[in-house]
């Protein structure tokens, strides 16, 4: 299970690109792995071999957040991206819109979507760009996002749903644990007939 996400605070890799899809992010090679981990070797895979490429630059190599261009997370559904994101480090993603398949897959996995205003979004890009030292703070519970060096600060929306699934780090598995004593009542008064899980 999640651990419990109230507050991220740390720097930010500034990655200025717009329509970064699901194949850039991840390529379709890696998808053959069975197991959910090791996937952030090949985060932005063809990219990466740029040595100009963000990622690649040592200024950004603890930083906790990405704040993409517009569109970020589009094309296919793979949570693969999400996993190759959060396996690198991230624990948000800051961008004007997001895919909405890569939104939901981003908050069953424990990674924050931050979608802001095109103008928030260019600040911050420029102000990291310009100071990869500055701290970005994504706050959770006030539906937050800031750089207060840069004098940034912006509301973020998160439907209260997803706010507690964060606050209380929960994914499907603990959502549904939450009923485990209502599940065994049920099961045990089932007709002995019936399909029964052991």
């Amino acid at each position: 299970m999640p651990e419990p996400i109230i507050t991220i605070q740390g720097t930010a890799i500034p990655l200025d690109r717009s329509d970064v899809d699901t194949d850039q992010i991840i390529p379709a090679e890696w998808l053959k792995r069975v197991e959910r981990t090791g996937f952030g070797e090949g985060l932005f895979g063809a990219w990466r071999k740029d040595a100009s490429f963000p990622l690649n630059d040592k200024r950004f190599e603890d930083a906790s957040i990405l704040i993409a261009g517009p569109n970020f997370g589009t094309g296919s559904s793979r949570e693969h991206a999400v996993w190759a994101l959060t396996d690198y480090g991230f624990k948000a993603v800051i961008s004007p819109r997001f895919g909405d398949i890569f939104r939901n897959n981003s908050t069953k996995a424990g990674l924050v979507p931050v979608q802001v205003s095109d103008e928030v979004g260019a600040a911050l890009m420029k102000a990291v760009q310009d100071d990869p030292s500055l701290e970005i703070i994504v706050d959770i519970a006030s539906r937050t996002v800031g750089c207060l060096k840069a004098g940034i600060e912006a509301e973020f929306p998160l439907d209260d749903f997803t706010q507690m699934r964060f606050l209380e780090g929960l994914d499907d598995i603990g959502l549904t644990l939450r009923n485990a004593d209502a599940i065994s009542d049920y099961e045990a008064s089932r007709q002995p007939w019936l399909p029964r899980v052991s």
